[in-house]
């Protein structure tokens, strides 16, 4: 049967390596490994970079895959665009697993909506009060100067990569989280504006419901461009299909 890659690092990730592995399909799941201790898949797992484009292409040669699953986080654009130059190349067909975004959300058209970090942290500035930065560790550089003397709150899954200023508080635990809890989180360190980005799925998203509740204002930016002419699912569901149809004549 032909070989699947699945990069992954996902809640949808994990779900379609389980759909593919029960249904005989071989397959390796691929992780950044930015996560020290990572929720794994079942089934074969490399952690690690390709070495851009051309190294991800060789690799797809040498382990004769038949298909690419890019189900990483939706943020994460380098990737996918190394998937989509690979796949081309190599001439293999590319699905991109991407869980809905929050734009349909309820409360959406309420929250300011940016292109950037550094448009997320003008527009907290706007709002005042202590900011709840939930964008991540990889965008706290953007933050860590013109805030080095403000009171943030910034919830992480791993250690800051760089030291933070002394007027910052890190929160270190990791989803999914109860609308209760985070409300009472939202209370207790006085929060004036949530920062988060367009994540979408429910591991998170109780934030929001919080933040409405509590009446706290919420700045999201946006997701990033992805590269153009690639097939999408929105979950595991509609990705296995996908792959027993491109993998059938294999």
């Amino acid at each position: 049967m032909t070989h699947v890659l699945v990069l992954g690092g996902t809640a949808e990730a994990r779900d379609l390596a389980a759909r593919l592995d029960a249904k005989g399909v071989p397959l390796t799941s691929s992780l950044a490994g930015r996560v020290s201790q990572p929720r794994l898949p079942v089934g074969p797992v490399r952690v690690g970079g390709f070495g851009g484009p051309d190294g991800l292409a060789r690799w797809l040669r040498e382990h004769d895959v038949g298909a690419v699953v890019d189900a990483t986080h939706p943020f994460a654009a380098t990737m996918g665009a190394h998937a989509a130059a690979a796949c081309d190349a190599v001439g293999l067909p590319l699905l991109r697993l991407a869980r809905p975004g929050w734009a349909d959300h309820p409360d959406a058209a309420t929250w300011t909506w940016v292109e950037s970090h550094e448009a997320a942290r003008e527009a907290a500035d706007r709002a005042g009060g202590t900011p709840f930065v939930t964008t991540g560790r990889q965008t706290l550089h953007h933050h860590v100067g013109p805030w080095a003397r403000r009171e943030v709150l910034v919830r992480l899954v791993e250690p800051p990569e760089e030291p933070l200023p002394q007027a910052w508080t890190v929160l270190r635990s990791r989803g999914p989280f109860e609308v209760a809890a985070e409300e009472a989180l939202l209370r207790d360190h006085a929060v004036g504006v949530l920062l988060t980005k367009d994540s979408g799925g429910r591991y998170t998203q109780a934030k929001l419901e919080a933040a409405r509740r509590v009446g706290v204002p919420v700045v999201v930016v946006a997701r990033p461009r992805r590269a153009d002419g690639v097939t999408e699912a929105v979950d595991a569901e509609q990705a296995t299909r996908w792959v027993e149809q491109v993998t059938s004549g294999r």
